[in-house]
């Protein structure tokens, strides 16, 4: 036996990987990430090409950049237009929660929603002027573009405030639900007071 086999097996019996073994095993591993890279990018392409997806990029261009759910807003005051414009948001959750599947992005989507409806409740065409600059649409559709890149930053923020998320919601459903009733009195009171100035 010559010395390199003698060598390769004394490294054998000590468990001792030959250097051959070791490329063969570092090769696999490569060659298991590239494949694995290859399918994010192709389900990252997938996602991308979605009707629903173009649909959330149409949508959160209207609503924001072009102003209409503030629009909304000024033409349906009292909280109604807020609550109608977030219907356009269903597509943002639907999105998150059954194409990317992940519960704090929906949380977050949803949350953003909500945020977005209790300020354009606010009375007195406040909430509407605020709501240009709210922009929720956009960030709904960044957080998602996010999820679909796998952007760790995003990722991460999203993650780091899912259960922060979901408190805030149930907040904010009960504040948007004082808003709203203390606006239907309020417009119930300017009524009452119209109609008694004309009787």
């Amino acid at each position: 036996m010559d010395r390199a086999s003698r060598k390769e097996k004394a490294k054998q019996e000590l468990g001792l990987k030959s250097t051959n073994q070791e490329n063969k095993n570092r090769e696999i591993a490569l060659a298991k990430e590239q494949r694995r890279q290859e399918a994010k990018m192709a389900k990252r392409e997938a996602l991308l090409a979605k009707p629903s997806y173009q649909l959330l990029q149409g949508t959160a261009n209207l609503m924001d950049r072009y102003f209409i759910d503030p629009i909304i807003g000024f033409i349906l005051p009292g909280g109604i237009g807020d609550a109608i414009s977030s219907i356009f948001a269903l597509p943002f959750i639907y999105f998150s929660l059954f194409e990317i599947k992940s519960i704090p992005l929906t949380l977050a989507v949803i949350y953003n929603t909500l945020l977005d409806v209790l300020v354009g409740a606010i009375p007195f065409y406040i909430g509407d002027i605020l709501d240009i600059f709210k922009r929720s649409y956009l960030k709904n559709l960044k957080f998602i573009t996010g999820f679909v890149n796998d952007d760790y930053d995003i990722i991460e923020e999203v993650n780091r405030t899912a259960i922060k998320s979901a408190i805030l919601i149930a907040i904010i459903c009960f504040l948007i639900y004082l808003l709203v009733s203390w606006t239907i009195k309020l417009g119930t009171i300017v009524y009452d007071y119209i109609a008694s100035l004309f009787a």
